[in-house]
């Protein structure tokens, strides 16, 4: 049975169960408000120097996922990319995350891998035993003085809150290592797609069947389709009528140099006096990329509470907004006609790969209700859980 589909946004969930859905018969419209696909990873060329830019921040696809890995690889050349953080702490440059050079470097020795260990062993409060927050869970990890050298600062700037009314499940995800492996990731695939994100997406939503409309909000649409998909966020969706979810957003400042600036893609601020977060280097995401330009462009990060009329970076998921999660979450199970995905139609902050995966998996959930004859669910993972 073919179906007409309306899939609101055209970032990696929109396009996949775009794709999947065309290629199964059905057809599809596509709609983003912005005047490019690819969502937050869209990807450009940066007009003064050449460069490939993340323009809403730096995106490196990691996964051990070998079904998402050549999903991908199906639409575009994805390069080999090992992603290393540096991390600025009063004047001097650490390696991050954690490991046997940070500890050294921290604390002036030349410790071994288990004499590190028995150092971190003395400086953790051995008092907490099951973390509460994010706080007890770096004094539990790596102590008082790590603690406040690389994270507290750090956190209050990038959250806006006290490291205390953080869950502790947030700085559990960030490896703390006892060798000199400096990557800050640990997955099988590591890459960076040569043309870009946005090359990959539109090559996904290049097929028949799909019709892709940019600068367009579905408010504005007075079409009517079999069904929606809609990966906006939830709380829009329903016209915020009980409340807007929390979001932190972020702002950027873009410079120029000549030659490379600070030899390497990312580095942190964590000093709290220093307003940003980071600075991201963007000639260093595409080191296959680097003739025809001596220039580089950066930019300064600055995260705060997300307006209105912002874009939506990190769902801040504390209790208050999960109570309003819950409760949007129940209207659309109780709604007709519309399936949620993505990070925002779910509330939740996940990685390109997981993002991909679910969507492949949105995607057969629609097509085993529409050939079992049954409703289509309002969501293919729970956004409770």
């Amino acid at each position: 049975m073919q179906m007409s589909f309306c899939i609101v946004g055209a970032g990696f969930s929109g396009a996949v169960i775009a794709r999947s859905l065309a290629e199964n018969g059905h057809k599809v419209v596509v709609i983003d408000e912005r005047t490019h696909p690819g969502g937050n990873c869209h990807t450009e060329r940066d007009p003064k120097t050449g460069v490939m830019i993340h323009r809403y921040g730096p995106h490196i696809f990691h996964t051990d996922n070998e079904n998402v890995y050549s999903y991908v690889c199906r639409f575009g050349e994805m390069m080999p990319f090992r992603h290393r953080v540096m991390a600025t702490v009063q004047g001097r440059v650490y390696s991050m995350p954690i490991n046997l050079l940070t500890i050294n470097q921290f604390f002036g020795t030349t410790l071994g891998p288990s004499e590190a260990r028995e150092l971190l062993a003395r400086k953790r409060r051995a008092d907490i035993a099951q973390p509460a927050n994010f706080e007890e869970q770096a004094l539990s990890m790596v102590g008082e003085e790590m603690y406040r050298a690389f994270f507290r600062g750090y956190t209050r700037k990038q959250w806006g809150i006290e490291p205390t009314e953080l869950p502790a499940s947030i700085l559990k995800r960030l490896p703390l290592r006892f060798n000199y492996d400096d990557s800050y990731f640990a997955h099988k695939y590591q890459a960076i797609p040569r043309n870009g994100y946005t090359g990959i997406i539109e090559k996904i939503l290049d097929a028949p069947n799909i019709e892709v409309r940019l600068g367009c909000t579905f408010e504005q649409l007075s079409e009517s389709w079999d069904h929606v998909v809609y990966t906006g966020p939830i709380d829009r969706f329903f016209s915020f009528d009980i409340g807007r979810l929390g979001y932190r957003t972020l702002d950027f400042e873009t410079f120029y140099v000549e030659g490379d600036a600070q030899g390497t893609a990312i580095m942190n601020y964590c000093d709290e006096q220093v307003p940003y977060t980071r600075i991201t280097e963007h000639r260093h995401f595409s080191p296959w990329d680097q003739s025809g330009t001596d220039g580089s462009v950066l930019y300064r990060e600055y995260s705060r509470a997300c307006g209105a009329d912002d874009i939506p970076y990190y769902p801040i998921r504390l209790v208050n907004e999960q109570a309003l999660l819950r409760q949007y979450v129940e209207r659309a199970r109780a709604t007709t006609g519309v399936t949620f995905a993505g990070r925002l139609g779910t509330y939740r902050y996940i990685d390109m790969d997981v993002t991909i995966a679910e969507a492949m998996k949105a995607a057969e959930m629609i097509q085993t209700a529409i050939a079992q004859r049954t409703a289509i669910p309002a969501f293919a993972i729970d956004p409770l859980s």
